[in-house]
Order: structure tokens, then sequence, then C-alpha cells
């Protein structure tokens, strides 16, 4: 109600590719990305941790790039490719999740979707990076519970596994 009279906010019709599935749905113009994602799609692996885009949850990958989904309008990511944590693995692990298990780099579990995915994009941009390299991308991520430690040592296994990977596929390829 605005003035006494009730208003109606028009819907906007917004298609974006989740995890390799197109979506299309109306909604307010104002709806955020990470809002869309755990309401309108129903990938509630997307954390909702300030809406400020302090902590760092609600990371994903749009077009390659990682982003806080709180900072994107929906509309803004119409006919864009959007990769949430539902959509990192495949029929194995990724191996940023296979690092996070083994070297256990996650405790309660909030804020582990937005690292990962910032982990991931930082291996895609950055194959082998120092373990400044890692803090500097994991720097717009809040974790309370691990000190950080445990999601280095996790991402550095998670490039190890990447290593490893391709050096098995090449030997396959060989032999």
């Amino acid at each position: 109600m605005i003035g006494g009279r009730r208003v109606e906010i028009s819907q906007v019709s917004v298609t974006m590719t989740v995890n390799g599935t197109t979506i299309t749905r109306s909604v307010e113009p104002r709806t955020l990305l990470v809002h869309f994602l755990r309401d309108e799609a129903g990938l509630t692996g997307t954390h909702v941790g300030c809406d400020t885009s302090q902590c760092g949850a609600c990371t994903v990958l749009l077009n390659g790039d990682a982003v806080k989904s709180c900072t994107v309008l929906a509309v803004q990511a119409n006919g864009a490719e959007v990769v949430t944590i539902e959509g990192l693995e495949q029929e194995v692990l990724h191996p940023v999740q296979q690092g996070f298990w083994e070297k256990h780099g996650l405790q309660c579990g909030f804020c582990t979707p937005g690292a990962m995915l910032t982990a991931s994009y930082l291996l895609s941009t950055n194959p082998h990076p120092s373990e400044t390299d890692i803090r500097d991308a994991l720097d717009g991520l809040l974790c309370r519970c691990t000190g950080y430690e445990t999601i280095v040592r996790s991402v550095q296994r998670a490039q190890e596994i990447m290593d490893e990977r391709q050096t098995e596929e090449r030997e396959t390829k060989i032999g």
C-alpha cells in the first residue's frame, strides 16, 4: 500500500542456465540472484549469510566468475550460466569437494558452499596458487569455525588432486 492504494509490483521473465538446466521464472525486478536460486530454483545450497556482501556464503559462479549472489539482481543474470554448489559435483566428487572432505575444510558448513566455489574459481584461473594466493582469494569469505587453516589446506589438496587427475588422463591416452 502506498498512500492508501494497493500497488502491484510488476514481474519480469528471467531465464538462466543453472547447473546445466535452463530455468525461466517470473520475478520482481528487485529479486536478488541468491533468492532466485533458493526460492525459484529450489537450490538451497547457496546460503544467505549477511545480505551485505560481507560473508561470501552466497558465492556462485556466474559465467565462470565467482560472484556474491546477494549483490546481483536476478534480472542481471538473465541469459547467464550459473553454477551453484549443487552443480559442482558431476559423476565423481569435484577436486575441491574431495579436497575439503580429505582435509576437513568445513566445520559447521555454513560458509562451505561459498568457500568451495571461490576455490573452484581460483583453481580455474590459477591452477597452481601459492598459499598467499589462496588466502587472498578467500579474503571475502567469513568463516567463524575453522580459522581458515583447514580451508587453505583443502584448496592445496584440491590442486594436487587436479594435477593427479590430469596425469592419470595423460597416461590413459598414452597407454
